[in-house]
């Protein structure tokens, strides 16, 4: 089977034919090492990439917000940008070394990159994408390699359709076998399910689970989805303006965050400025006041002085709401408010509640919305369990 490229292909699409890699040797479980720095300036002054990691064999998450550095990233792995200075080796095998003055080609360093645009070629069929990566082969090897990947993502029956005739679920297939058909040696992913409804992602996510568990080889997922973090990640590693701001299981990143940057990508929509008023260490709790308001909480006793100014984070779904005072509640913080704003977010309501001064963001169901009549201006009550109320440093 020839490809041949069109005169006409888009400049993503040759930044894809430059990462493609050209062999197809049997991965070696390895791992990935990075260590580099990238200045970029701008006219609000210049964001530095600057990170130092190692990525073993599975899963390692790449979590932050837009602008973090993480698609930069990505690129100077795969040798579409290059670093400052710093190092990138696999298996220990140098891609670049700024002082012993080694940098490989993107085509050479058996690297998988499935972008965020995907870069399928739009006038080649979905065999033809898969098969690309392996034109070195013989067109017999080529058909058949490729042919094996496209009925390992069920895309057999769609290897003769070009990439506008199916979905986007399945383009997202074709353009992972491609990565994955020359058996690369890491793979890197930006965003790869950012597009797809719940069950592609999960049926996608399955595949590429079962793949990894043959080839075992690092895996480096971009993601700014907090979901995603714990369904696929072995390990997370957070950006912030270029440089690493937590690492390790998600577990631990995600669900006691000690830095707010890592609280907000982690879903604690309220977060507030807080000030110890009382220690009450038999039950293992303290009361905080909020902001300068006259809202105060009962959280879990840490490590503070009565005095001490800390940050109380809350997850927006781990607040209750009701529309009549409640009693005999095991809860301690229970807040009169008023309903000011409801934004519907797709299946869910934020409904922002004014309490005292303080603002609460409290996430409902459309069902929760409609059965309690919510709407602007009703009085409510805010429930705060005290397991609930994360206490970060300032």
């Amino acid at each position: 089977m020839e490809v041949k490229l069109s005169p006409k292909t888009p400049p993503a699409l040759q930044a894809a034919l430059q990462a493609a890699p050209q062999t197809t040797a049997q991965p070696i479980s390895a791992d990935l090492e990075v260590r580099i720095r990238k200045r970029f300036p701008n006219p609000e002054g210049s964001f530095n990439l600057n990170v130092h990691f190692r990525a073993l064999a599975g899963f390692t998450i790449l979590f932050g917000s837009s602008g973090a550095g993480k698609t930069t990233l990505l690129d100077c792995i795969a040798g579409l940008s290059d670093p400052d200075e710093g190092r990138i080796a696999v298996g220990g095998e140098d891609l670049y070394d700024s002082e012993k003055k080694r940098n490989v080609a993107a085509w050479k360093r058996r690297i998988g990159y499935v972008h965020q645009d995907l870069a399928l070629f739009p006038h080649l069929t979905a065999e033809q994408n898969v098969a690309y990566g392996l034109r070195t082969l013989s067109a017999a090897e080529r058909q058949t390699r490729s042919r094996e990947m496209l009925e390992a993502f069920s895309i057999a029956d769609l290897r003769d359709r070009r990439p506008a005739q199916i979905s986007g679920g399945e383009r997202q297939r074709v353009a992972l076998a491609r990565a994955l058909v020359t058996e690369p040696r890491a793979l890197l992913l930006d965003e790869p399910l950012a597009a797809l409804d719940r069950p592609t992602k999960s049926s996608l996510v399955g595949d590429l689970r079962r793949w990894n568990q043959h080839h075992r080889v690092p895996i480096l997922f971009v993601t700014h989805n907090g979901e995603e973090v714990f369904a696929l990640g072995d390990e997370v590693i957070v950006l912030d303006a270029g440089i690493i701001v937590a690492q390790g299981q998600p577990h631990e990143v995600m669900r006691a965050p000690q830095l707010e940057t890592v609280a907000h990508l982690s879903g604690f929509e309220n977060i507030f400025d807080a000030t110890v008023l009382e220690l009450h260490e038999p039950r293992g709790t303290m009361t905080c006041q909020l902001g300068n308001g006259k809202v105060e909480l009962e959280t879990p006793l840490v490590r503070a002085e009565v005095g001490s100014h800390l940050r109380v984070g809350v997850r927006a779904g781990d607040l209750l709401l009701a529309t009549e005072q409640p009693h005999g509640l095991s809860a301690r913080n229970v807040l009169p408010g008023t309903i000011r704003r409801l934004e519907q977010r797709d299946v869910i309501v934020a409904a922002m509640v004014d309490c005292s001064g303080t603002e609460f963001e409290v996430h409902l169901t459309l069902a929760a919305r409609d059965a309690l009549q919510l709407g602007p201006g009703k009085a409510v009550w805010v429930v705060v369990k005290t397991h609930s109320c994360h206490l970060m440093g300032m």
